[in-house]
C-alpha cells in the first residue's frame, strides 16, 4: 500500500440557482479548472449545501429537460425530491436515499421538491452528479434506479468510529446496490468524532472527497472542513480520513473512461457531429414526452 496524497483543497465556489429548487455550488468541473477529464467519469457535481427554503404551495424545482449520453446521481440528505422522466419512471427521495437516472440514449425529466416538504419548507441539502457513459452505451435505453437507504449496505467501523454506506461499488467486500456501467464507487462515511477510516482504491482511479457534515484530517496532516472537496493525486492508492467532530463524508473514485468527451447543454457525446445529431432529434420529439 502507498499513501494517496491530496492534491487540493477546494472551498464551495459561489451558489448558483439551478431551476428555482436547487442552490449549487459547481466542483466539477467548473471549480477544478481542470476540464471534464480530470474526475472522469464524474464529470460534474453541483453540491447544494445546507439551506432553508421556506414554505410554498408551488413545489420548486427545474422544469423539463432533457439528457443524453450519461447518468445523474441524486444523493439526499436534507428535505426530499420527487422525479419525473419521459420512460414512465417516477419516485420520491427523501434524507439518506439516492435516484440514479440513466439518460443513455435520451430521456426528458423533470426533479423538484416533493409536495409535503415544499408545504413544510426545510433544510435542504442534495448532490447531484453526471456519470459518464463509453461510447458503446451511450445510446443504450435509458432507465432508472430509485435506491433507498434501507437498500445500502452498511459497514460497521471498529472502536465505534462509524459506519460507511455503501452506494455503488464495494467497502470491505461489501457491495452497493447500483448498477454502473463503468467500475465506480460510491461511499458515504458517516463518522462519530474521532473515528477513523481508510480507503483504498486503484491509483488510477479518479478519487475525490466532499465533507457534507462536520470537519475532517486526511492522513493525519490536512484538514478540510464543511463544505469543502478534497481532490487526491492519482499517485498512491490508499488515504485514512479522521473526525474532527461528527462527520459525513462522500467519498468517490471511478475508473476514468479516457474517451474524447464532447458536451453542450444536457448533452455529453464523444464528438461534436454526436451533439449535433441530440439537438436534432430532441427537437424531432424522439426524447419522448413529459408534462
Amino acid at each position: 500500500m502507498k499513501t494517496r496524497k491530496l492534491e487540493r483543497v477546494l472551498t464551495p465556489p459561489r451558489p448558483h440557482m439551478v431551476g428555482d429548487g436547487f442552490r449549487v455550488h459547481q466542483y466539477i468541473p467548473s471549480a477544478l479548472g481542470a476540464g471534464f477529464e480530470r474526475m472522469d467519469p464524474f464529470i460534474m457535481m453541483d453540491y447544494n449545501s445546507k439551506f432553508y427554503f421556506p414554505p410554498t404551495d408551488k413545489p420548486r424545482g427545474v422544469d423539463v429537460h432533457p439528457h443524453r449520453g450519461f447518468e445523474t446521481v441524486t444523493i439526499a440528505y436534507k428535505g426530499s425530491v420527487a422525479h419525473h422522466d419521459s420512460a414512465g419512471n417516477s419516485g420520491v427521495i427523501g434524507e439518506g436515499d439516492v435516484q440514479w437516472m440513466t439518460a443513455a440514449s435520451g430521456i426528458l425529466h423533470k426533479e423538484y421538491h416533493e409536495e409535503n416538504f415544499s408545504k413544510a419548507g426545510g433544510d435542504f441539502q442534495m448532490v447531484q452528479l453526471w456519470v459518464n457513459l463509453p461510447a458503446k452505451d451511450k445510446m443504450s435505453a435509458p432507465k432508472y434506479q430509485g435506491i433507498t437507504n434501507g437498500q445500502m449496505k452498511k459497514v460497521a467501523l471498529p472502536d465505534d468510529a462509524g459506519t460507511v454506506e455503501v452506494i455503488a461499488g464495494e467497502y470491505q467486500g461489501e457491495k452497493g446496490p447500483a448498477f454502473t456501467f463503468t467500475p465506480v464507487h460510491m461511499l458515504n462515511a458517516k463518522l462519530n468524532k474521532g473515528g477513523k477510516a481508510t480507503f483504498s482504491f486503484p491509483q488510477n482511479f479518479n478519487t475525490a472527497i466532499l465533507v457534507v457534515e462536520g470537519n475532517i484530517k486526511v492522513n493525519n496532516q490536512e484538514e478540510i472542513h464543511t463544505d469543502g472537496l478534497g481532490l487526491f493525486e492519482n499517485n498512491g492508492d490508499t488515504f485514512i480520513i479522521k473526525a474532527l467532530d461528527n462527520a459525513t463524508v462522500l467519498v468517490l473514485s471511478g475508473e476514468p473512461i479516457n474517451e474524447p468527451i464532447a458536451a453542450q447543454g444536457p448533452f455529453v457525446m464523444n464528438t461534436r457531429s454526436e451533439i449535433v445529431q441530440a439537438i436534432s432529434d430532441f427537437n424531432m420529439g424522439k426524447f419522448g414526452y413529459l408534462e
